[in-house]
């Protein structure tokens, strides 16, 4: 594997306002902390891409650099004010995700990040499913080939505890392999899985070589250790797949009483001794 990293959704603002950290004071602490990789959400302060200069994205890359911190993935913001629904019935919201979605693919090969994860969208009242996903799917392809160009990969996850699109490993893989794109690939997060009350061990089979990322949670965004998720069968489907991408943690951003440091040293003192102990 690459590695253990960590989203920086619990020490930005997005979802909940507090607590908030700037993003040079985000990556000192999680190098400390032992990571070699960092997943970052395109929100405010850290990286909406329309806040960030030329300059400010080379501060940023130079810092990763002296760190030695990889970024391992990115994401768009889901939801909010701009909506960010590429399955949404309207053209205009649509659109302006569609850019958006190339913004953040464009910052991603600033940073030298591989990974762009795809948030399929969810079908509103008087939206059918199949309008929703058809939309979602339009959208994936233009992005998809846009990212292509760039060397990127692009990633769909299912986010059935937010959205009610893509709510399944199947859903996942039946949507990428429809873009007829070599580049878009999928991952899962194991609380989602967790959410629906199936086995995240079954997901790493069932998307096998398909798998290009990984978030990694327990129950109610707690760290891996900490709830009733069973993470030693986890890693040892993704030893048995050859699995080679990160591990990715998301966790503790759904309140503002989270601490972050403690979600973060916590998790990953979990995670790689279970890592060591199971691809020794």
């Amino acid at each position: 594997m690459k590695g253990i990293s960590f989203n920086t959704w619990v020490y930005s603002s997005f979802p909940a306002w507090v607590p908030s950290y700037p993003l040079e004071e985000v990556i000192n602490r999680l190098s400390s902390f032992g990571y070699n990789g960092i997943e970052i959400g395109c929100a405010s302060p850290h990286a909406w891409p329309d806040y960030l200069s030329k300059e400010r994205r080379q501060e940023i890359s130079n810092l990763l650099k002296q760190k030695n911190l990889k970024v391992a993935a990115m994401l768009p913001a889901p939801g909010g004010g701009p909506g960010m629904n590429p399955s949404s019935a309207l053209i205009e919201e649509r659109k302006f995700t569609i850019d958006h979605y190339k913004k953040v693919i464009q910052l991603a090969y600033d940073w030298e990040c591989p990974t762009v994860m795809w948030l399929a969208g969810w079908a509103a009242f008087g939206t059918t499913q199949q309008d929703a996903w058809n939309r979602s799917l339009e959208g994936l392809v233009e992005v998809g080939k846009y990212a292509q160009e760039l060397g990127i990969t692009m990633v769909v996850e299912p986010t059935p505890a937010d959205s009610n699109l893509i709510e399944t490993a199947d859903d996942a893989l039946m949507l990428a392999e429809q873009t007829g794109l070599s580049n878009v690939k999928v991952m899962f997060d194991t609380f989602h899985a967790l959410y629906r009350n199936e086995v995240p061990s079954d997901y790493v089979y069932r998307m096998a070589d398909k798998l290009h990322h990984v978030h990694i949670s327990d129950n109610d965004r707690l760290p891996p250790g900490q709830g009733r998720g069973d993470f030693d069968s986890v890693l040892r489907a993704l030893k048995e797949i050859n699995y080679d991408g990160y591990l990715s943690m998301e966790v503790g951003f759904h309140t503002r009483q989270s601490e972050p440091d403690w979600y973060a040293k916590t998790s990953i003192e979990y995670l790689r001794a279970k890592v060591n102990e199971i691809f020794k």
